[in-house]
């Protein structure tokens, strides 16, 4: 029987293995009750990285609060539990020194599983966050590919580890007609649109689409059906945008590959509707960053994607 991998990455503010874990948990029982389909298999992969920035983190918030004029800034908790742990994991993620970490920890405990698929099998992504963005950049930036790697210490061996991982899926590598084949994407609270500025310049490291384009390209061909990719929104979250038109304007024609979706999953907190373009929701917006987890037309639309993708 063919097995159905979920590749759940988390996004930023989860530093805790066991919390993530049980909220994709919590996720995954609401995709199996919407799929309702006792004779599929589902393999659940968690890749939890949310460790790895921490140490980095507090060090920056000691000495934050070592300014004599710290206390007199306004919100201190909005600027280091909300902005500076967002703005934080993306400017880690960016550095090569935790994007390596990254890398040996999906190789360590990711890999192993992808490795383990038999032909027939299929792939689907669940990102949450940065989790779409760190996903995206390990299997389709050029940074990876960079010589210079392999001239420092701390990185001489990420140039293969990358080449490993690609290798696993379908579409990339260097035997792009190997490996699991991705059945659909599934993209949370994702500010994929905001990253897309580093693409602006072909010539950028972090530049995802020329290997995206023909990662899309390739999985067309094999199954002559676009690419399901669901992008769920809360109209309060202040780090998802939408995807629908970001996507094309990134990929050109490779666009037409992927049917992509954007899908709001709640209309707000009806308290808020008076206010919904000042500041006040922002405070409320971690709330409903985090809501995605546990929210039913979420699970639902996910089952429905798993259900209607096509094996091989």
């Amino acid at each position: 029987m063919p097995t159905d991998y979920i590749l759940f990455v988390h996004g930023v503010k989860t530093s805790n293995r066991e919390g993530f874990e049980r909220l994709a948990n919590t996720l995954l029982d609401g995709i199996q009750q919407s799929v309702n389909d006792n004779t599929r298999v589902f393999k659940p992969i968690y890749f939890f990285w949310g460790d790895l920035g921490i140490p980095l983190l507090d060090r920056l918030k000691k000495h934050l609060a070592q300014s004599s004029k710290w206390p007199d800034f306004w919100f201190q908790d909005f600027r280091t539990k909300e902005i500076l742990e967002f703005v934080g994991d993306a400017a880690l993620y960016l550095s090569r020194h935790i994007g390596s970490q990254i890398v040996r920890r999906f190789k360590d405990e990711a890999l192993g599983m992808l490795e383990g698929a038999e032909r027939g099998d299929r792939l689907h992504f669940v990102t949450h966050s940065l989790g779409s963005v760190i996903l995206f950049d390990l299997l389709f930036a050029g940074r990876w590919e960079d010589p210079q790697l392999d001239r420092d210490e701390s990185t001489n061996d990420i140039r293969e580890m990358v080449k490993e991982i690609r290798q696993t899926f379908f579409g990339l590598g260097n035997n792009p007609s190997f490996g699991l084949p991705l059945a659909s994407i599934h993209t949370m609270g994702s500010p994929i649109a905001l990253f897309s500025l580093l693409s602006i310049n072909s010539e950028s490291t972090h530049d995802l689409t020329p290997q995206m384009k023909t990662f899309l390209r390739s999985l067309y061909e094999l199954r002559q059906q676009k690419l399901t990719w669901r992008n769920f929104a809360h109209p309060g979250d202040p780090i998802a945008y939408p995807l629908e038109g970001v996507i094309p304007m990134l990929l050109d024609e490779a666009a037409q590959f992927a049917e992509i979706q954007d899908v709001i999953i709640d209309s707000g907190n009806i308290f808020l509707r008076p206010f919904q373009q000042r500041l006040l929701p922002l405070i409320w917006g971690g709330e409903a960053h985090g809501s995605y987890w546990e929210n039913k037309l979420v699970a639902q639309t996910i089952g429905q994607g798993i259900s209607t993708s096509p094996g091989i």
